[in-house]
């Protein structure tokens, strides 16, 4: 995923010189992660240069660049340290076409590397999407798997809308995939049906992809499974005819159980499609608690145990 992300930043550097990439270290050093590697050696330190810590700094400055013209994506080290430019997103960047009356666009991208699994310390690991996606105005992105990821990011940049861009840490060198050097788009607010099945339906996105996938060839289980891609706006469609295709939903992601995105799609496959149902709706998530120290990730984390349970339990209801 690292390289697909650096190849669609890159492609799209070339094309619109209006695009500037900047954040924490994104420049010489190519970012922590090493996303953005190379790019300030081909496009100059006017287009990909350092900001400093300093997350209100980096969404506010995003915000002016784009009302003046520009189409800035920058990087916010990680997950947990993007709250600081919380307000700026919210109170700005969510609201600017509104308050202009459609006169005005905001075409810019933050991004920033999400979830847990690698040992990070804490602040390092968070899953940040249902706040980004609660206040409308953001589109929010999750990729799991580096074609999507290079799709979406480029798709995402050719439009006018403030866009996060949620980047799974763990998946960033997790497996490798063959993807075309040349642009291509992977639709926003599509989810994709990873696997079809008629027994059950699996909602899932980010880290859990890959892990749920794997869990379901294991068991041998025929199971659609449907990865959202997209947090905000959500596929509600797709989700709703598998629903009623196979009369069985789980929800599994690594963000807390409260108040998530799992508990959104329940409410609306229960408000859509609960005469079809031969089952109740289940979510596996993370723990409605703060994110622990390394030590303990793995019993905060969803995995493949938990995961193979809940699919036994729901196929038996």
């Amino acid at each position: 995923m690292v390289g697909a992300l650096n190849n669609a930043l890159d492609l799209m550097l070339k094309e619109n010189d209006k695009l500037v990439v900047f954040g924490e270290d994104v420049g010489k050093d190519g970012g922590v992660f090493r996303v953005t590697d190379g790019l300030q050696a081909k496009y100059g330190d006017g287009r990909v240069f350092d900001s400093p810590l300093a997350e209100s700094g980096i969404a506010g400055a995003a915000i002016g660049m784009a009302i003046g013209g520009m189409h800035p994506v920058a990087e916010m080290q990680f997950a947990g340290f993007m709250f600081l430019g919380f307000s700026q997103m919210v109170n700005h960047a969510a609201r600017y076409r509104t308050r202009t009356r459609g006169n005005v666009t905001l075409p810019l991208m933050i991004r920033t590397p999400v979830s847990g699994g690698v040992k990070t310390l804490e602040h390092h690991s968070e899953s940040p999407e249902i706040y980004w996606s609660h206040m409308g105005g953001i589109v929010v992105i999750e990729p799991s798997n580096p074609y999507d990821a290079k799709g979406l990011m480029i798709k995402a940049l050719r439009m006018t809308d403030p866009v996060v861009f949620l980047e799974p840490t763990k998946l960033y060198r997790l497996f490798k995939q063959n993807i075309p050097d040349e642009a291509y788009e992977v639709p926003v607010g599509k989810a994709a049906v990873m696997q079809e099945g008629t027994q059950l339906t699996i909602v899932t996105y980010g880290t859990m992809a890959p892990l749920v996938k794997d869990v379901v060839a294991k068991k041998k289980t025929d199971a659609e499974i449907i990865d959202l891609r997209t947090i905000n706006p959500i596929d509600e469609a797709t989700i709703i005819a598998s629903a009623k295709k196979t009369g069985r939903v789980l929800i599994v992601h690594e963000a807390s159980m409260s108040f998530g995105v799992g508990a959104e799609v329940a409410a609306r496959v229960a408000e859509k499609a609960i005469f079809e149902l031969d089952a109740p709706i289940m979510r596996v998530a993370g723990p409605s608690l703060p994110y622990p120290f390394p030590a303990y990730e793995k019993y905060w984390v969803p995995n493949a145990t938990r995961i193979s349970q809940a699919i036994d339990k729901i196929l038996q209801e």
